[in-house]
Protein backbone atom coordinates (compact mmCIF):
# COMPACT_ATOMS: atom_id res chain seq x y z
CA UNK A 1 0.00 0.00 0.00
CA UNK A 2 1.39 3.26 -1.09
CA UNK A 3 1.14 6.51 1.25
CA UNK A 4 1.03 9.85 -0.18
CA UNK A 5 4.04 12.10 0.68
CA UNK A 6 2.55 15.56 2.08
CA UNK A 7 4.51 18.18 1.29
CA UNK A 8 6.12 20.38 3.98
CA UNK A 9 5.57 23.91 2.80
CA UNK A 10 6.41 27.23 4.77
CA UNK A 11 5.03 30.50 3.70
CA UNK A 12 6.83 34.24 3.60
CA UNK A 13 5.05 37.82 3.11
CA UNK A 14 6.59 40.70 3.40
CA UNK A 15 5.24 44.80 2.47
CA UNK A 16 7.40 47.63 2.53
CA UNK A 17 5.73 50.89 4.49
CA UNK A 18 5.52 52.80 1.19
CA UNK A 19 4.00 49.81 -1.15
CA UNK A 20 0.89 49.19 2.00
CA UNK A 21 0.05 52.95 1.85
CA UNK A 22 0.42 53.53 -1.61
CA UNK A 23 -0.29 50.51 -3.11
CA UNK A 24 -2.91 49.06 -0.52
CA UNK A 25 -0.63 45.79 -0.50
CA UNK A 26 -1.97 43.60 2.88
CA UNK A 27 -0.03 40.82 4.64
CA UNK A 28 -3.04 39.51 5.50
CA UNK A 29 -4.24 39.41 1.89
CA UNK A 30 -0.85 37.46 0.91
CA UNK A 31 -1.41 35.32 3.70
CA UNK A 32 -5.35 34.23 2.86
CA UNK A 33 -4.65 33.42 -0.48
CA UNK A 34 -1.54 31.22 0.52
CA UNK A 35 -2.86 29.62 3.14
CA UNK A 36 -5.97 29.00 0.97
CA UNK A 37 -3.45 27.61 -1.95
CA UNK A 38 -1.93 25.19 0.77
CA UNK A 39 -5.18 23.78 1.54
CA UNK A 40 -6.29 23.25 -1.69
CA UNK A 41 -3.16 21.34 -2.77
CA UNK A 42 -2.81 19.38 1.13
CA UNK A 43 0.18 20.98 2.05
CA UNK A 44 1.05 21.06 5.07
CA UNK A 45 2.23 24.69 6.34
CA UNK A 46 4.65 24.13 9.07
CA UNK A 47 5.37 27.70 9.62
CA UNK A 48 4.55 31.60 8.79
CA UNK A 49 7.69 34.21 8.28
CA UNK A 50 6.23 37.59 8.01
CA UNK A 51 8.08 40.97 7.07
CA UNK A 52 5.96 43.81 7.79
CA UNK A 53 7.18 47.35 7.05
CA UNK A 54 10.06 46.68 5.81
CA UNK A 55 11.76 46.90 2.17
CA UNK A 56 13.33 44.64 0.21
CA UNK A 57 15.91 46.52 -1.30
CA UNK A 58 18.02 44.29 1.41
CA UNK A 59 18.70 41.16 3.64
CA UNK A 60 19.31 43.88 6.34
CA UNK A 61 15.76 44.41 8.96
CA UNK A 62 14.28 41.35 7.69
CA UNK A 63 14.66 39.02 10.97
CA UNK A 64 11.95 37.03 9.75
CA UNK A 65 13.69 36.07 6.11
CA UNK A 66 16.90 35.73 8.16
CA UNK A 67 14.71 33.09 10.84
CA UNK A 68 13.65 30.90 7.82
CA UNK A 69 17.31 31.00 6.01
CA UNK A 70 18.70 29.46 9.42
CA UNK A 71 15.25 27.19 9.49
CA UNK A 72 16.23 25.99 5.71
CA UNK A 73 20.01 24.87 6.93
CA UNK A 74 18.07 22.59 9.06
CA UNK A 75 16.07 20.96 6.14
CA UNK A 76 12.90 22.25 8.36
CA UNK A 77 10.51 22.30 5.13
CA UNK A 78 10.61 21.39 1.85
CA UNK A 79 9.32 24.57 -0.37
CA UNK A 80 9.10 27.84 0.15
CA UNK A 81 6.10 29.92 -1.43
CA UNK A 82 5.35 33.62 -1.90
CA UNK A 83 2.77 35.53 -3.27
CA UNK A 84 4.99 37.30 -5.91
CA UNK A 85 8.55 36.27 -6.01
CA UNK A 86 9.20 40.35 -5.67
CA UNK A 87 8.31 39.89 -2.20
CA UNK A 88 11.48 37.67 -1.23
CA UNK A 89 13.82 40.68 -2.94
CA UNK A 90 13.75 43.29 -5.26
CA UNK A 91 17.14 42.94 -6.75
CA UNK A 92 17.62 39.88 -9.22
CA UNK A 93 21.11 38.81 -7.92
CA UNK A 94 19.73 38.94 -4.10
CA UNK A 95 16.53 36.35 -5.03
CA UNK A 96 18.97 34.69 -6.98
CA UNK A 97 21.31 34.46 -4.19
CA UNK A 98 18.39 33.53 -1.69
CA UNK A 99 16.81 30.53 -3.81
CA UNK A 100 20.68 29.17 -4.49
CA UNK A 101 20.74 28.85 -0.63
CA UNK A 102 17.73 27.05 -0.31
CA UNK A 103 18.32 24.40 -3.06
CA UNK A 104 21.69 23.62 -1.19
CA UNK A 105 19.44 22.60 1.43
CA UNK A 106 16.84 20.61 -1.72
CA UNK A 107 14.42 23.24 -1.03
CA UNK A 108 12.29 24.25 -3.52
CA UNK A 109 11.20 28.13 -4.06
CA UNK A 110 7.39 29.00 -5.55
CA UNK A 111 5.58 32.07 -6.74
CA UNK A 112 1.86 31.39 -6.68
CA UNK A 113 1.00 34.75 -9.04
CA UNK A 114 3.87 33.86 -11.32
CA UNK A 115 2.98 30.47 -11.01
CA UNK A 116 6.51 28.44 -11.10
CA UNK A 117 8.64 26.98 -8.70
CA UNK A 118 12.79 26.22 -8.94
CA UNK A 119 12.15 22.64 -8.97
CA UNK A 120 12.58 21.94 -12.42
CA UNK A 121 14.92 23.84 -15.30
CA UNK A 122 11.89 25.34 -16.41
CA UNK A 123 11.05 26.37 -13.43
CA UNK A 124 14.19 27.87 -12.37
CA UNK A 125 14.72 29.50 -15.80
CA UNK A 126 11.35 31.52 -15.52
CA UNK A 127 12.59 32.67 -12.29
CA UNK A 128 15.42 34.31 -13.47
CA UNK A 129 13.81 35.79 -16.04
CA UNK A 130 10.87 37.09 -14.01
CA UNK A 131 13.61 38.36 -11.58
CA UNK A 132 15.33 40.32 -14.29
CA UNK A 133 11.80 41.78 -15.77
CA UNK A 134 11.19 42.66 -11.98
CA UNK A 135 14.18 44.65 -11.59
CA UNK A 136 13.62 45.88 -15.15
CA UNK A 137 10.08 47.26 -14.20
CA UNK A 138 11.88 48.76 -10.60
CA UNK A 139 14.78 50.46 -12.17
CA UNK A 140 12.22 51.82 -14.70
CA UNK A 141 10.22 53.55 -11.53
CA UNK A 142 13.54 55.00 -10.33
CA UNK A 143 14.44 56.19 -13.47
CA UNK A 144 10.93 57.92 -13.65
CA UNK A 145 11.28 59.13 -10.16
CA UNK A 146 14.89 60.60 -10.90
CA UNK A 147 13.29 62.17 -13.95
CA UNK A 148 10.50 64.07 -12.25
CA UNK A 149 13.19 64.85 -9.30
CA UNK A 150 15.77 66.25 -12.14
CA UNK A 151 12.74 68.56 -13.78
CA UNK A 152 11.85 69.77 -10.37
CA UNK A 153 15.29 70.79 -10.29
CA UNK A 154 15.86 72.46 -13.65
CA UNK A 155 12.86 74.88 -12.57
CA UNK A 156 14.69 75.75 -9.68
CA UNK A 157 12.68 73.73 -6.73
CA UNK A 158 14.61 71.97 -4.22
CA UNK A 159 13.87 67.97 -3.82
CA UNK A 160 14.53 66.39 -0.77
CA UNK A 161 16.10 67.38 2.36
CA UNK A 162 17.05 70.98 3.44
CA UNK A 163 20.59 71.72 4.91
CA UNK A 164 20.74 73.85 8.40
CA UNK A 165 18.83 77.49 7.70
CA UNK A 166 15.93 76.49 5.56
CA UNK A 167 13.12 74.53 5.98
CA UNK A 168 9.69 73.17 4.03
CA UNK A 169 6.25 74.42 4.40
CA UNK A 170 3.45 73.99 2.28
CA UNK A 171 3.61 76.17 -0.80
CA UNK A 172 1.50 79.06 -1.74
CA UNK A 173 1.84 78.45 -5.51
CA UNK A 174 -1.07 76.17 -7.32
CA UNK A 175 1.46 74.66 -9.77
CA UNK A 176 2.09 70.99 -8.92
CA UNK A 177 6.48 71.76 -8.72
CA UNK A 178 5.90 74.72 -6.18
CA UNK A 179 3.23 72.76 -3.48
CA UNK A 180 6.24 72.61 -1.26
CA UNK A 181 7.92 75.84 -0.26
CA UNK A 182 11.50 76.36 1.31
CA UNK A 183 11.55 79.56 3.47
CA UNK A 184 14.75 80.63 6.27
CA UNK A 185 14.53 80.07 9.41
CA UNK A 186 16.10 82.50 11.31
CA UNK A 187 17.81 81.17 14.19
CA UNK A 188 19.85 79.28 12.30
CA UNK A 189 20.76 81.64 9.72
CA UNK A 190 23.46 83.40 12.07
CA UNK A 191 25.36 80.16 12.16
CA UNK A 192 25.50 79.50 8.57
CA UNK A 193 26.54 82.86 7.78
CA UNK A 194 29.41 82.52 10.76
CA UNK A 195 30.56 79.73 9.70
CA UNK A 196 31.08 81.57 5.85
CA UNK A 197 32.23 84.28 7.38
CA UNK A 198 34.97 82.65 9.91
CA UNK A 199 36.18 80.53 6.46
CA UNK A 200 36.65 83.75 4.48
CA UNK A 201 38.88 85.04 7.86
CA UNK A 202 41.26 82.57 7.33
CA UNK A 203 40.04 79.93 9.76
CA UNK A 204 40.00 75.98 9.77
CA UNK A 205 37.11 73.70 9.52
CA UNK A 206 38.13 72.08 12.98
CA UNK A 207 38.52 75.62 14.26
CA UNK A 208 35.32 76.50 13.14
CA UNK A 209 33.48 72.99 14.53
CA UNK A 210 35.46 73.58 17.60
CA UNK A 211 34.30 77.28 18.37
CA UNK A 212 30.46 76.19 17.67
CA UNK A 213 30.58 72.84 19.53
CA UNK A 214 32.10 75.46 22.22
CA UNK A 215 29.25 77.65 22.49
CA UNK A 216 26.44 74.68 22.52
CA UNK A 217 25.23 75.27 18.48
CA UNK A 218 23.81 71.94 16.68
CA UNK A 219 23.76 70.77 13.33
CA UNK A 220 20.42 70.17 11.50
CA UNK A 221 20.12 66.84 13.16
CA UNK A 222 21.07 67.83 16.55
CA UNK A 223 24.82 66.84 16.82
CA UNK A 224 27.68 68.55 17.48
CA UNK A 225 29.53 70.23 14.40
CA UNK A 226 32.10 68.06 12.78
CA UNK A 227 35.05 69.53 9.84
CA UNK A 228 32.67 67.08 7.64
CA UNK A 229 29.54 68.84 8.56
CA UNK A 230 31.46 72.14 8.09
CA UNK A 231 33.18 71.61 4.64
CA UNK A 232 29.57 70.16 3.36
CA UNK A 233 28.03 73.31 4.23
CA UNK A 234 30.85 75.87 2.94
CA UNK A 235 30.40 73.66 -0.60
CA UNK A 236 26.56 73.77 -0.68
CA UNK A 237 25.70 76.19 -3.26
CA UNK A 238 22.11 76.35 -1.84
CA UNK A 239 23.15 79.43 0.81
CA UNK A 240 23.75 81.68 -2.76
CA UNK A 241 20.22 80.90 -3.72
CA UNK A 242 20.68 77.97 -6.75
CA UNK A 243 19.60 74.44 -6.96
CA UNK A 244 22.22 71.74 -7.44
CA UNK A 245 21.28 68.29 -8.18
CA UNK A 246 22.73 64.91 -9.42
CA UNK A 247 26.08 65.40 -7.68
CA UNK A 248 25.78 61.92 -6.61
CA UNK A 249 23.85 59.35 -8.31
CA UNK A 250 22.94 56.14 -5.84
CA UNK A 251 24.53 57.45 -2.84
CA UNK A 252 23.12 54.70 -0.52
CA UNK A 253 24.86 52.08 -2.72
CA UNK A 254 27.98 54.38 -3.97
CA UNK A 255 28.56 57.18 -1.49
CA UNK A 256 30.87 59.51 -2.90
CA UNK A 257 32.15 57.75 -5.48
CA UNK A 258 28.79 57.51 -7.33
CA UNK A 259 29.90 61.27 -9.18
CA UNK A 260 27.44 62.63 -11.25
CA UNK A 261 28.18 63.64 -14.93
CA UNK A 262 25.23 65.67 -15.26
CA UNK A 263 25.21 67.89 -12.32
CA UNK A 264 22.56 70.73 -12.64
CA UNK A 265 23.12 73.88 -11.25
CA UNK A 266 20.54 76.51 -11.84
CA UNK A 267 19.14 79.88 -9.92
CA UNK A 268 16.58 78.80 -6.88
CA UNK A 269 13.09 80.04 -5.61
CA UNK A 270 14.06 80.29 -2.06
CA UNK A 271 16.34 83.43 -0.63
CA UNK A 272 19.60 83.32 -0.31
CA UNK A 273 21.48 83.12 2.90
CA UNK A 274 25.30 84.51 2.34
CA UNK A 275 26.03 87.12 -0.55
CA UNK A 276 27.77 86.06 -3.80
CA UNK A 277 30.60 87.90 -2.68
CA UNK A 278 31.44 86.11 0.10
CA UNK A 279 30.23 82.99 -1.56
CA UNK A 280 33.21 83.55 -3.88
CA UNK A 281 35.52 84.43 -1.41
CA UNK A 282 35.18 80.86 0.24
CA UNK A 283 35.21 79.01 -2.74
CA UNK A 284 38.45 80.56 -3.67
CA UNK A 285 39.65 79.38 -0.34
CA UNK A 286 38.67 76.41 -1.03
CA UNK A 287 40.12 75.73 -4.16
CA UNK A 288 43.32 76.52 -2.85
CA UNK A 289 43.37 74.57 -0.14
CA UNK A 290 42.11 71.66 -1.84
CA UNK A 291 45.26 71.73 -4.20
CA UNK A 292 47.35 71.78 -0.92
CA UNK A 293 49.51 68.45 -0.28
CA UNK A 294 47.52 66.13 2.20
CA UNK A 295 49.04 65.18 5.79
CA UNK A 296 50.44 61.71 4.90
CA UNK A 297 51.67 59.75 8.20
CA UNK A 298 54.30 57.51 7.53
CA UNK A 299 54.38 54.13 8.81
CA UNK A 300 51.85 51.53 9.20
CA UNK A 301 48.47 51.97 11.66
CA UNK A 302 47.37 48.78 12.33
CA UNK A 303 44.00 49.46 14.48
CA UNK A 304 42.86 52.56 13.27
CA UNK A 305 38.76 52.44 13.98
CA UNK A 306 39.51 50.00 16.64
CA UNK A 307 40.64 51.42 19.37
CA UNK A 308 38.17 53.01 21.46
CA UNK A 309 38.63 56.65 22.92
CA UNK A 310 38.29 55.71 27.06
CA UNK A 311 36.33 58.89 27.25
CA UNK A 312 34.05 59.17 24.44
CA UNK A 313 33.66 55.88 23.30
CA UNK A 314 34.90 57.06 19.74
CA UNK A 315 36.62 54.97 17.07
CA UNK A 316 40.60 56.68 17.68
CA UNK A 317 42.47 57.37 14.24
CA UNK A 318 46.00 58.43 13.17
CA UNK A 319 48.24 60.79 14.54
CA UNK A 320 51.49 62.05 14.99
CA UNK A 321 53.85 64.75 16.44
CA UNK A 322 57.18 66.10 15.09
CA UNK A 323 60.04 67.22 17.51
CA UNK A 324 64.00 67.79 17.46
CA UNK A 325 66.05 66.74 19.51
CA UNK A 326 69.02 69.04 20.46
CA UNK A 327 71.16 68.54 18.00
CA UNK A 328 67.98 69.54 15.25
CA UNK A 329 67.23 65.73 14.86
CA UNK A 330 63.61 65.40 13.54
CA UNK A 331 61.93 62.54 16.20
CA UNK A 332 58.56 61.67 14.81
CA UNK A 333 56.23 60.20 17.11
CA UNK A 334 53.25 58.27 16.02
CA UNK A 335 49.80 57.56 18.21
CA UNK A 336 46.21 56.83 18.10
CA UNK A 337 44.37 60.03 18.95
CA UNK A 338 40.62 60.40 19.35
CA UNK A 339 38.50 61.01 16.18
CA UNK A 340 35.81 63.03 17.75
CA UNK A 341 37.98 65.61 19.10
CA UNK A 342 40.36 65.49 15.95
CA UNK A 343 36.89 65.83 13.77
CA UNK A 344 35.09 67.96 15.96
CA UNK A 345 37.42 69.64 18.59
CA UNK A 346 38.23 69.91 22.52
CA UNK A 347 34.30 71.03 23.11
CA UNK A 348 33.41 67.44 22.29
CA UNK A 349 36.24 65.26 23.33
CA UNK A 350 40.30 65.40 24.50
CA UNK A 351 43.00 63.86 22.11
CA UNK A 352 44.07 61.06 24.80
CA UNK A 353 46.76 59.85 22.70
CA UNK A 354 48.34 56.73 23.05
CA UNK A 355 51.42 55.40 21.28
CA UNK A 356 51.19 53.67 18.72
CA UNK A 357 53.59 50.69 19.15
CA UNK A 358 52.81 50.29 22.72
CA UNK A 359 48.85 49.81 21.84
CA UNK A 360 49.65 47.30 18.96
CA UNK A 361 52.10 45.65 21.38
CA UNK A 362 49.61 44.94 24.14
CA UNK A 363 46.62 44.13 21.32
CA UNK A 364 48.67 41.13 19.73
CA UNK A 365 50.87 40.33 23.31
CA UNK A 366 46.54 39.82 24.92
CA UNK A 367 46.00 37.53 21.67
CA UNK A 368 49.07 36.11 22.19
CA UNK A 369 48.44 34.92 26.03
CA UNK A 370 45.00 33.62 25.30
CA UNK A 371 46.33 30.73 22.98
CA UNK A 372 50.33 30.18 25.16
CA UNK A 373 48.15 30.36 28.63
CA UNK A 374 45.25 27.81 28.94
CA UNK A 375 43.81 29.16 32.33
CA UNK A 376 42.82 32.65 30.79
CA UNK A 377 41.50 30.75 27.93
CA UNK A 378 39.55 28.63 29.82
CA UNK A 379 38.28 31.87 32.18
CA UNK A 380 36.94 33.51 28.54
CA UNK A 381 35.11 30.68 27.68
CA UNK A 382 33.56 30.07 30.56
CA UNK A 383 32.56 33.74 30.57
CA UNK A 384 30.82 33.35 27.11
CA UNK A 385 29.16 30.41 28.19
CA UNK A 386 27.94 32.28 30.95
CA UNK A 387 26.91 35.69 29.41
CA UNK A 388 25.22 34.13 26.71
CA UNK A 389 22.98 31.59 29.54
CA UNK A 390 22.58 35.00 31.38
CA UNK A 391 21.15 37.14 28.42
CA UNK A 392 18.20 34.27 27.83
CA UNK A 393 16.33 35.40 30.74
CA UNK A 394 16.58 39.12 29.74
CA UNK A 395 15.68 38.38 26.51
CA UNK A 396 12.56 36.29 27.21
CA UNK A 397 11.21 39.15 29.43
CA UNK A 398 11.38 41.30 26.72
CA UNK A 399 9.93 39.04 24.34
CA UNK A 400 6.98 38.33 27.01
CA UNK A 401 6.33 42.24 26.99
CA UNK A 402 6.47 42.83 23.60
CA UNK A 403 3.98 40.22 22.74
CA UNK A 404 1.69 41.61 25.70
CA UNK A 405 1.83 45.09 23.62
CA UNK A 406 0.89 42.78 20.89
CA UNK A 407 -1.79 41.37 22.16
CA UNK A 408 -3.12 44.58 23.40
CA UNK A 409 -2.90 46.25 19.73
CA UNK A 410 -4.42 43.67 18.14
CA UNK A 411 -7.54 44.28 20.96
CA UNK A 412 -7.48 47.84 19.93
CA UNK A 413 -7.46 47.17 16.58
CA UNK A 414 -10.73 44.59 17.55
CA UNK A 415 -12.62 47.48 19.11
CA UNK A 416 -12.12 49.68 16.29
CA UNK A 417 -13.45 47.35 13.64
CA UNK A 418 -16.59 47.01 16.28
CA UNK A 419 -17.18 50.11 16.81
CA UNK A 420 -16.52 50.88 12.55
CA UNK A 421 -19.48 47.83 12.21
CA UNK A 422 -22.09 50.03 14.62
CA UNK A 423 -21.74 53.16 12.99
CA UNK A 424 -19.95 54.52 16.15
CA UNK A 425 -17.40 56.02 14.20
CA UNK A 426 -17.00 58.15 11.28
CA UNK A 427 -15.28 56.34 7.98
CA UNK A 428 -12.49 58.66 8.43
CA UNK A 429 -11.72 58.46 11.94
CA UNK A 430 -11.64 54.63 11.84
CA UNK A 431 -9.00 54.58 8.81
CA UNK A 432 -6.80 57.30 11.02
CA UNK A 433 -7.02 55.27 13.98
CA UNK A 434 -6.36 51.81 12.26
CA UNK A 435 -3.56 53.27 10.40
CA UNK A 436 -1.44 54.46 13.50
CA UNK A 437 -2.21 50.80 15.44
CA UNK A 438 -1.12 48.86 12.01
CA UNK A 439 2.13 51.42 12.46
CA UNK A 440 2.86 50.42 15.80
CA UNK A 441 2.05 46.64 15.09
CA UNK A 442 4.05 46.53 12.69
CA UNK A 443 6.99 47.77 14.61
CA UNK A 444 6.15 45.31 17.53
CA UNK A 445 6.11 42.33 15.38
CA UNK A 446 9.79 43.23 13.47
CA UNK A 447 10.94 43.99 17.18
CA UNK A 448 9.22 40.40 18.40
CA UNK A 449 11.07 38.54 15.02
CA UNK A 450 14.87 40.01 16.51
CA UNK A 451 14.21 38.64 19.74
CA UNK A 452 13.10 35.77 18.56
CA UNK A 453 16.20 35.23 16.29
CA UNK A 454 18.41 36.42 18.90
CA UNK A 455 17.22 33.77 21.41
CA UNK A 456 17.51 31.31 19.37
CA UNK A 457 21.56 32.07 18.68
CA UNK A 458 22.14 32.15 22.52
CA UNK A 459 19.94 28.83 23.11
CA UNK A 460 22.75 27.16 20.53
CA UNK A 461 25.43 25.29 22.12
CA UNK A 462 27.44 25.96 24.99
CA UNK A 463 31.01 27.13 23.50
CA UNK A 464 33.79 24.73 23.47
CA UNK A 465 37.28 25.27 24.90
CA UNK A 466 38.64 23.42 22.12
CA UNK A 467 36.83 25.31 19.35
CA UNK A 468 37.79 29.07 20.51
CA UNK A 469 41.40 27.42 21.11
CA UNK A 470 41.80 26.29 17.47
CA UNK A 471 40.40 29.87 16.29
CA UNK A 472 42.46 31.77 18.31
CA UNK A 473 45.62 29.81 17.67
CA UNK A 474 45.01 30.23 14.15
CA UNK A 475 44.42 34.28 13.98
CA UNK A 476 47.48 34.42 16.13
CA UNK A 477 49.81 32.39 13.52
CA UNK A 478 48.35 34.70 10.73
CA UNK A 479 49.35 38.12 12.82
CA UNK A 480 52.62 37.15 13.21
CA UNK A 481 53.21 35.69 10.12
CA UNK A 482 50.85 37.81 7.60
CA UNK A 483 52.30 40.90 5.75
CA UNK A 484 50.66 44.63 6.86
CA UNK A 485 47.55 44.68 4.66
CA UNK A 486 46.80 41.13 5.32
CA UNK A 487 47.16 41.76 9.28
CA UNK A 488 44.77 45.11 8.60
CA UNK A 489 42.40 43.17 7.07
CA UNK A 490 42.10 40.22 9.90
CA UNK A 491 41.80 42.94 13.03
CA UNK A 492 38.89 44.70 11.20
CA UNK A 493 37.03 41.38 10.29
CA UNK A 494 37.50 39.77 13.47
CA UNK A 495 38.13 42.12 16.16
CA UNK A 496 34.94 44.33 17.18
CA UNK A 497 36.51 46.52 19.26
CA UNK A 498 39.65 47.55 21.59
CA UNK A 499 38.75 49.27 25.01
CA UNK A 500 41.23 51.59 27.06
CA UNK A 501 41.16 52.35 30.58
CA UNK A 502 41.39 56.02 32.29
CA UNK A 503 44.96 55.27 32.02
CA UNK A 504 45.02 54.52 28.46
CA UNK A 505 46.06 51.02 28.34
CA UNK A 506 44.16 48.25 26.68
CA UNK A 507 41.60 47.27 29.16
CA UNK A 508 40.04 44.87 26.78
CA UNK A 509 40.22 43.22 23.00
CA UNK A 510 36.90 41.87 21.48
CA UNK A 511 36.65 39.68 18.97
CA UNK A 512 33.88 37.85 16.79
CA UNK A 513 33.86 34.72 15.04
CA UNK A 514 31.42 33.86 12.43
CA UNK A 515 31.20 31.02 9.79
CA UNK A 516 32.34 33.35 7.21
CA UNK A 517 35.34 34.28 8.99
CA UNK A 518 36.16 31.12 10.02
CA UNK A 519 35.75 29.79 6.12
CA UNK A 520 37.96 32.03 4.43
CA UNK A 521 40.45 33.21 7.18
CA UNK A 522 41.12 30.79 9.58
CA UNK A 523 40.92 27.72 8.01
CA UNK A 524 44.64 26.99 8.11
CA UNK A 525 47.74 28.37 9.65
CA UNK A 526 49.93 30.28 7.16
CA UNK A 527 52.67 28.47 5.65
CA UNK A 528 55.60 28.89 2.98
CA UNK A 529 53.96 26.38 0.77
CA UNK A 530 50.83 27.76 0.74
CA UNK A 531 51.45 31.58 1.11
CA UNK A 532 50.71 32.88 -2.21
CA UNK A 533 51.30 36.85 -2.45
CA UNK A 534 48.54 39.06 -1.68
CA UNK A 535 46.33 36.08 -0.73
CA UNK A 536 45.24 34.61 2.60
CA UNK A 537 46.64 31.09 2.85
CA UNK A 538 43.17 28.33 2.79
CA UNK A 539 43.37 24.67 1.75
CA UNK A 540 41.22 21.91 2.46
CA UNK A 541 37.69 22.23 4.00
CA UNK A 542 36.68 24.61 7.45
CA UNK A 543 34.39 22.96 9.77
CA UNK A 544 31.59 25.45 10.47
CA UNK A 545 30.11 27.51 12.96
CA UNK A 546 26.47 27.53 12.88
CA UNK A 547 26.16 30.93 15.10
CA UNK A 548 27.67 34.41 15.23
CA UNK A 549 29.73 34.31 18.99
CA UNK A 550 31.96 37.03 20.56
CA UNK A 551 34.95 36.88 23.13
CA UNK A 552 36.57 38.98 25.44
CA UNK A 553 40.27 38.88 26.03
Amino acid sequence: MKYAVIKRVVIYARVSTEEQAENGYSIDAQLDILRNYCMATQAAVMDEYVDRGVSGKSIDGRYELQRLLKDAEESKFDEVIVWKFNRMARKNIDLLHIVEKLEKNNISFRSYSENFETSTPMGRFALQMMGAVGELERNTIIDNVKMGHRQRARMGFHNGKVPLGYTIVEGKGGSREAKTEVIIVEEEVAIVRYIFEQYAAGHGLKTIANDLNHRGRKTKNGKPFSTTAIRDLLDNPMFVGKIRYNQYENWAEKRRKGKGTDIILVDGHHPPIVSQELWDKVQLLRKKKGALPKKRFEGEYLLTGLIRCPECGAAMTASRTVNRSKDGEKITRMYYSCGRFRSQGSAVCHANSVRKVEAEQAVTERIQQAVTQPDILKKVVQSVNERRSGRIKPLRDELTAVQARIDKLEEKKRKYLELYEIDDIDRDMFSERLSLLNKDLDTELTRRSKLELDLRDDQADPVSLELVHDLMAKFDALLHHSPFQQRKTLMHLIVKKITLDDKKRVCSVDLAFNEETQKHFLSLAPSAENMAEGAFPFSGKASKLKHLFQITI
